[in-house]
């Protein structure tokens, strides 16, 4: 495994992070983690050098933070450094800021976290939080011992960011960044800008929830015309960690040979190693990609759950395959065993408020119906 160092601090953390927002679960809920695996994948990957673990107060339905906190007995909370998140949408006082820390250490079974970021922040939670005086709680919280470093995971835009940014003496920020993501949110001039305010940079979705990994047949040719061979997940890595800007990569591994296979692209993850023969490669498949894209989605589940059982992420998985795969017929199949169809929308607009990507989930969830229900 490979380290780098995480922005000001004297912290050491793996290039590869593991996100625990997509773990293993029983019976497609989502609420309802497998803790068997879970706990497994997760203390393999500490055996095997990640030291970085990322959760958040909603993930899996509330369930991910007392997941990690079964993995890290036995002495493994000492080899990690713990990252999770304050569910900004949710403070309303002060006071809720305190007390949704205590119950994420009582939930994760430690005294302290590591690394606290503020979640999920856009123009609307940042107004929140400040308004409640967020930076008198994190410097309370900082001295009492509870946390040891502060951050936050941005969606937003540019200016925003460096807006943030500024505000105070943060220690580390969380971005979505992937070759596909150089203009979007902060994108790579926030990383940068982040980077010369020494900031640690962590990355989320690289790769796009996923979507980056299954290759057409033309992109994957492109990948095939390389001298050196990789796989598109190892390409997606691989072009993050070239930046040395960019110190951890999160990875929502959901299975132990993604832990594997990832823990072997992450010993070969050094900064500056792509050729500029790889890097134009790079930039073909992102044009391709580009070009076939029906509907902006990474698959976070933020959108859900949708009050009138519209499996929004489902949709959009089998309207993008359609696309990007020529496969109508066959996506058609599989979307008619879905439960929660798009025609059950009621366009009331609640999953457009939480969705990251502000895709226009209602009129795309027009386009699954006319794909496929008529």
């Amino acid at each position: 495994m490979l380290y780098r160092r995480l922005g000001q601090t004297d912290k050491m953390a793996s290039i590869l992070g593991f996100g625990t927002m997509r773990l293993p679960t029983l019976e497609g809920d989502d609420s309802k983690v497998d803790d068997e695996k879970a706990v497994h994948m997760i203390r393999y990957a500490i055996d095997h050098g990640i030291n970085y673990i990322d959760t958040a107060y909603p993930y899996h339905g509330g369930m991910s933070e007392l997941v990690i906190g079964k993995a890290l007995r036995d002495g493994y909370r000492e080899k990690v450094y713990l990252a999770t998140k304050l569910p900004s949408w949710l403070i309303t006082s002060r006071e809720d800021m305190d007390r949704y820390l205590n119950e994420q250490l009582e939930k994760l079974r430690t005294d302290y976290i590591d690394f606290y970021l503020l979640h999920a922040l856009n123009r609307d939670f940042w107004s929140l939080v400040k308004k409640h005086d967020v930076f008198d709680f994190l410097n309370s919280a900082i001295k009492d011992g509870r946390i040891k470093y502060t951050g936050f995971s941005f969606h937003d835009n540019l200016n925003l960011f460096k807006e943030i940014v500024d505000s105070y003496p943060w220690d580390i920020c969380q971005i979505q960044y992937n070759f596909m993501d150089e203009n979007f949110q902060a994108g790579k001039e926030g990383l940068m800008y982040a980077a010369s305010k020494n900031l640690g940079v962590v990355i989320m979705e690289p790769l796009r929830g996923g979507y980056l990994v299954s290759s057409p047949q033309e992109i994957q040719n492109i990948w095939d015309s390389a001298e050196k061979k990789r796989s598109p997940v190892e390409w997606g890595f691989q072009y993050l960690w070239d930046y040395p800007e960019i110190n951890v990569v999160l990875s929502g591994m959901s299975d132990i040979e993604q832990v594997k296979n990832n823990i072997e692209f992450a010993e070969k993850g050094f900064s500056g190693s792509l050729t500029g023969e790889e890097k134009k490669l790079i930039s073909r498949v992102k044009e391709i990609y580009r070009s076939k894209t029906r509907v902006y989605c990474t698959g976070c589940h933020y959108c859900m759950p949708c009050p009138s059982g519209v499996n929004i992420p489902e949709s959009f998985k089998y309207l993008n395959n359609a696309e990007m795969f020529g496969r109508v017929e066959e996506e058609k199949v599989l979307y008619s065993g879905l439960e929660g169809k798009a025609s059950n929308c009621t366009e009331c607009g609640q999953c457009e408020e939480k969705c990251p990507q502000k895709t226009p989930i209602k009129e795309m969830l027009k386009e699954v119906v006319k794909l496929f229900e008529k």
